[in-house]
Order: structure tokens, then C-alpha cells, then sequence
């Protein structure tokens, strides 16, 4: 077995820097620092993102969830009034090990009350320029991006059309899918490889399909999600939100997530109950935002792999 770790000094103390760099980013803005439970009652329900769950040993309790990210219960603290908040936070997910991905990985992720989705990029292009350097900034909606790199309208072609052009581009066999399915092809093989040359990308307003957990709203006619990521030379590096703040409406993306997991053979996650009671309390109209720290100092030293900024990564832990 490997006992040595796979980032070097330099990178270790690079990543310090950064952390310290991030912290102080947030203090200058009287942001809160909080830290909240990694080992939670609940596990997410979004049928694309898998928890690692924790057994009790002998115990007859349910298990716990490692959390996929802080963001539950950081609401229920925005709910409490905590104003602004942040948390640097260690997160997990049941999924690859490669190049960009690690099970185990270090999320940034905060919290604006107030603000909208517009504003929120405004500040986390400010904290990555800080932590980067200046770079070139884009902003596309999801509509003009498919507009412009693809000559086609997300939101109003046809299943077939959306179809017939993956399957131009790409080998996919005897692949059958929903509307959902054939956009992700579309961005992640076709339009995410051209955002490499075009520095700090933003795309925002996605299909309400893709929503999350962001507001709906209308736009140009047809409904979006408030939601954006953030592409850095061609690295996805953060995905925020203007929060739905709707418990009811949450309760049914949850019951609807669970539908889907049974439909695919998945198992079903329990809602997060405290979560859904925080938002009925009152959660404020706010914008949020979680940012991959590893890639983010990958970005800053240049590494090309996760596993060059990761002390040690999953096959070393």
C-alpha cells in the first residue's frame, strides 16, 4: 500500500493559504462562519446524487446520512435568523473517483439573504478573482447558451429534436431517455468543452425540470429555475440557487425525487423533516451557493487531477 500522501508540501500549504484567503473574504463582509452536523437523519432525495449512509452498529435506530452538502441544515439556521451565513465543510457522495471527483471532498458554501441569483454571482466571482486573480468574465442564460453553440431552443424544441442532435454529435447506441436526459448530453459533451477558453462562465435560468431546489419563476415565457453554475476554464466549480422557500412546494420536489428513485430502482430517502418545519417557520428570501474547494485550488496550482490537491484521496484513505 501507498502510505505517502498524494499532494505535495507546496499543495498543502497552498491549500492553507487558501482556506485562510476564503475565511478572510467572508469576515471582511460580516459573514457568519458556522459549522453544522456532517452525520445527519435524512440523506437527500434528488435521484442524482447518492449519500453514503452510516449503520448503528447494534443499535435499533435509524441510520444516519454522511451529508452531500450543508445546505439543509444551513437553512434551518437562516430560518432561526442567523443572517449571512458561510461553512467550509467536508462532504460526501457515493459516486466516481477520477480525475474531478473525489467521495470524499471540501465544500465552500454560503448563504445571502436579500439577495437574487444575479447578485450572488456578482459576489462569487469576486471571491474566485480573489482567490485566482483577475480573469475575462461571461454570462449566458441557459437559452442563449444553446442558442448561440447549438442553434437550438432548449426550452421549446421537441424530445425529437433535442434527440436527433445528440445523436449527430455522439455514439449513443440504443440510449432512450427523457427531455432531461438529451439536454445534459447536449451540455456536458457539446457546449460545457467550449467554455474552456471563456475564463469565469456563468449560465443561469435553467429548465424548471432542472430547477432543484431554486424558485420557478417565469421568463420570456416559459418557465426557468433561478439557479446558475459557475465555469471556470472549463471546470464546473460552484451551482447556486435563489432558495424556493416554499414548504409545500419542497415537500412535493421530495415526494417527487423519491417517485423517480423508485422508478430507476433506487432506494428511497427519508424528507427532512426539520428542514421542511424551518421552511413553514419562515425561511428568508435568500441565495445560495456551494463551491468546490479542491478544484478551486486546482485551479490556483494548476494541477490537472483532484487527486494532486488531496492529501490523501479515496484509494489512500
Amino acid at each position: 500500500m501507498n502510505w505517502r500522501p498524494g499532494a505535495d508540501t507546496g499543495r498543502l500549504r497552498a491549500r492553507a493559504e487558501l482556506l485562510a484567503q476564503i475565511r478572510r473574504f467572508f469576515l471582511d463582509r460580516d459573514v457568519l462562519e458556522v459549522e453544522t452536523p456532517l452525520l445527519c437523519q435524512a440523506g437527500i432525495t434528488d435521484p442524482a446524487i447518492e449519500p453514503l449512509r452510516v449503520d448503528r452498529g447494534r443499535s435499533v435506530r435509524a441510520p444516519r446520512y454522511l451529508q452531500t452538502s450543508p445546505e439543509y441544515a444551513m437553512k434551518r439556521l437562516l430560518a432561526a435568523g442567523s443572517g449571512p451565513i458561510f461553512q467550509v465543510a467536508r462532504a460526501f457522495r457515493d459516486g466516481e473517483a477520477g480525475s474531478r471527483h473525489n467521495p470524499e471532498f471540501t465544500l465552500l458554501e454560503w448563504y445571502r439573504p436579500g439577495f437574487d441569483h444575479h447578485q450572488l454571482m456578482a459576489e462569487t466571482a469576486e471571491l474566485v478573482c480573489k482567490c485566482l486573480g483577475t480573469r475575462g468574465q461571461e454570462k449566458y442564460s441557459y437559452r442563449e447558451l444553446f442558442r448561440e453553440t447549438l442553434d437550438i431552443d432548449p426550452f421549446v424544441a421537441s424530445l425529437d429534436a433535442l434527440e436527433a442532435l445528440a445523436r449527430q454529435h455522439l455514439d449513443l447506441g440504443g440510449m432512450s431517455g427523457d427531455r432531461d436526459l438529451w439536454l445534459d448530453l447536449l451540455m456536458s459533451h457539446l457546449i460545457e468543452p467550449q467554455l474552456k477558453t471563456r475564463g469565469l462562465c456563468f449560465v443561469y435560468d435553467y429548465p424548471a425540470t432542472q430547477a432543484a431546489l431554486a424558485r420557478v419563476v417565469e421568463s420570456d415565457g416559459v418557465p426557468v429555475g433561478e439557479r446558475f453554475e459557475l465555469y471556470v476554464d472549463g471546470i464546473e466549480l460552484a451551482n447556486g440557487y435563489c432558495e424556493l422557500t416554499d414548504p409545500t412546494e419542497q415537500r412535493a420536489r421530495c415526494e417527487r425525487d423519491n417517485a423517480r428513485r423508485r422508478e430507476h430502482g433506487l432506494p428511497e430517502h427519508p424528507l427532512d423533516e426539520a428542514l421542511l418545519a424551518a421552511m413553514a417557520h419562515g425561511l428568508p428570501p435568500c441565495s445560495g451557493v456551494a463551491l468546490g474547494v479542491d478544484r478551486l485550488l486546482m485551479l490556483a496550482t494548476g494541477a490537472t487531477d483532484i487527486r494532486e490537491v488531496l492529501a490523501f484521496d479515496w484509494e489512500r484513505a
